[in-house]
């Protein structure tokens, strides 16, 4: 295969930061011309990458833990693609690789930048960056070395439909937790929850104050809560917590695009009451656990104890579509646009 394979990439860019609702007019496209492969480089055609939440606050020019897209130049993110061209002898053209150059369609860069993994016999390569990936391991290190659950105990989980909800309340239970309590947008995906991914119980948000549905359904109180929305979840979540729970703070999908001050919970007295713990986290300060996580995934995921959905959009030219999609709480599992 030839240098000249896939020679041009078609990539999106961030030209204005959102205020508020991101928009597709803050976006643009573009097809590049890509160069001849330098020494130890390699090509990589993609044929998934991953939209992902905390991509809205790369969007934003305001401190934090992640650098934000820098506009008028393509973004990145994680994605799954195979070598189409090499000067690598670790990489020859054919491998799998995992790599962080997602929003465009073809990859060229150091060969140091992608990881080779292995094919999936049926089974999707999307899966790494799902359940197999950055997404389970994200559930797996809030429960475990920042909730640190315990066997028996009851965890609630906001946004429980979304990618990371679904891997908590499935590896939240492969831990041993006595009852796993979801919430989710629809009641399609309330039934999902207990019907394929073994919640022994969910809400619907739309329905009724969270506040209300949450003490009804843990008449038991709650032990761990894991907050992958904010707001309303994390005060219902607080009202139920037992003594010495603990809150494992990954998202607030909630006040990602809001333009006002986000109002505080307003019952924090209960954290002296019953000696409550909160704590927020991201990934890139645990990914010391990737292996530990690796080895009891790859387990279940054998032994056919790990069920997961994917929304899958195709076309690069609809990245956008997808993101804004799943800032609204368009898909179910992960969400991932299919670039080949």
């Amino acid at each position: 295969m030839t240098e000249n394979t896939h020679a041009t990439s078609t990539q999106v860019q961030l030209v204005s930061r959102p205020d508020g609702w991101p928009t597709a007019e803050d976006f643009r496209t573009v097809t590049v011309q890509l160069d001849d492969l330098g020494e130890n480089q390699v090509r990589v055609a993609n044929e998934f990458m991953s939209v992902d939440p905390y991509m809205r606050g790369r969007m934003s020019d305001a401190k934090s833990y992640i650098p934000p897209f820098v506009l008028g130049e393509t973004m990145d993110g994680g994605a799954v693609g195979r070598v189409v061209a090499s000067r690598s002898a670790d990489l020859p053209v054919g491998t799998l690789v995992l790599h962080q150059l997602g929003w465009r369609d073809v990859a060229q860069a150091d060969a140091g930048a992608f990881r080779a993994v292995a094919d999936l016999p049926g089974a999707s390569p999307s899966l790494y960056l799902g359940i197999l990936g950055m997404t389970g391991l994200t559930a797996y290190v809030g429960l475990t070395e920042i909730a640190h659950l315990a066997p028996g105990e009851t965890v609630f989980v906001s946004g429980a439909a979304g990618a990371v909800g679904t891997a908590v309340g499935q590896i939240a239970r492969l831990l041993g937790a006595g009852r796993v309590i979801g919430s989710a947008g629809s009641d399609e995906k309330v039934a999902l929850l207990k019907e394929k991914y073994g919640f022994d119980a969910a809400l619907n948000y739309k329905t009724a104050p969270v506040r209300e549905q949450l003490a009804e359904l843990a008449p038991g109180g709650v032990d761990v809560f894991f907050d992958n929305v904010g707001g309303d979840h994390l005060e219902a979540a607080i009202d139920v917590m037992n003594d010495h729970g603990r809150l494992a703070l990954c998202g607030a999908i909630s006040q990602y695009n809001t333009t006002d001050t986000a109002e505080g919970p307003d019952n924090m007295v209960k954290f002296i009451k019953g000696s409550l713990s909160m704590r927020g986290f991201t990934l890139g300060n645990h990914l010391d656990k990737a292996g530990e996580y690796n080895e009891k995934m790859s387990e279940w995921f054998a032994d056919g104890e790990i069920q997961y959905d994917e929304t899958v959009v195709d076309g690069i030219e609809n990245a956008v579509d997808a993101f804004l999609g799943l800032m609204r709480g368009a898909n179910t599992g992960k969400m991932v646009v299919r670039t080949s």
